[in-house]
């Protein structure tokens, strides 16, 4: 009964500080989570068009041969225009058969082949957008992809609207505690989230347009939009 009661005891010895190494919950802070929003509205500085020539010809290399010419007129055409205010390079190029399937048939054929090149034009030089359009379309380019507009350097209109959703983040916190009955400390978190570069396309349908239309392309930028978002932890009492 000794030796058992002794191995009692020393079992229990040895399981009080086991458990004491677990240390209690003592709960997590109380907090409130706010995110707020802001914006600055800037001129853009930069455009970049995508123009292309598309040819099509009974054989390949009739269809690359067209192609090439008018390519080089183009580009010859775009850099007159340019005056060293950008740059132009090869955006994609591609050779590819046209088929065709006439009713009645299993199969289709191949009627010929289509070459496309597509060059990137970028300017700092906005008022030339629209001549550069007309300087390329005028040298035989039938496709505009698009016109994009954006900024070079984006980080002083970004930390304006960082600093303006930080300010809209605060004073929903300070509702929020106002209305729960709580007191705001310190905060505890603080991040923004990544937006994307600030860019505004031509469409289709506009680009269709400039292609088709004789008279002077008029491209207007207008102003686009930098976003921020700004996420906020505070504790509370």
């Amino acid at each position: 009964m000794k030796i058992a009661a002794a191995i009692l005891l020393l079992a229990l010895g040895l399981a009080v500080p086991a458990m004491a190494q677990t240390a209690p919950d003592t709960g997590r802070i109380a907090s409130i989570e706010v995110s707020g929003s802001g914006e600055v509205r800037a001129n853009p500085d930069r455009a970049a068009m995508d123009i292309a020539v598309e040819t099509h010809a009974a054989g390949a290399a009739q269809a690359a041969a067209e192609n090439a010419k008018l390519s080089q007129k183009i580009a010859q055409a775009l850099e007159a225009r340019l005056g060293g205010s950008g740059k132009i390079q090869t955006g994609s190029y591609n050779l590819m058969p046209e088929y065709r399937q006439n009713p009645g048939e299993t199969t289709s054929r191949v009627v010929g082949y289509v070459a496309t090149n597509t060059v990137t034009v970028e300017t700092t030089a906005l008022d030339r957008v629209g001549p550069l359009i007309d300087a390329a379309i005028g040298a035989g380019a039938n496709r505009v992809d698009s016109v994009a507009f954006s900024l070079r350097d984006q980080s002083g209109p970004r930390n304006e609207a960082i600093a303006k959703a930080a300010a809209d983040a605060s004073s929903q916190a300070r509702a929020l505690a106002a209305a729960l009955g709580v007191k705001l400390k310190r905060v505890l978190h603080a991040s923004t989230v990544a937006e994307p570069r600030p860019v505004r396309f031509m469409g289709m349908a506009a680009a269709r347009m400039a292609v088709e239309n004789a008279a002077p392309t008029p491209i207007s930028p207008g102003q686009i939009t930098v976003p921020a978002t700004v996420n906020l932890t505070y504790e509370v009492e």
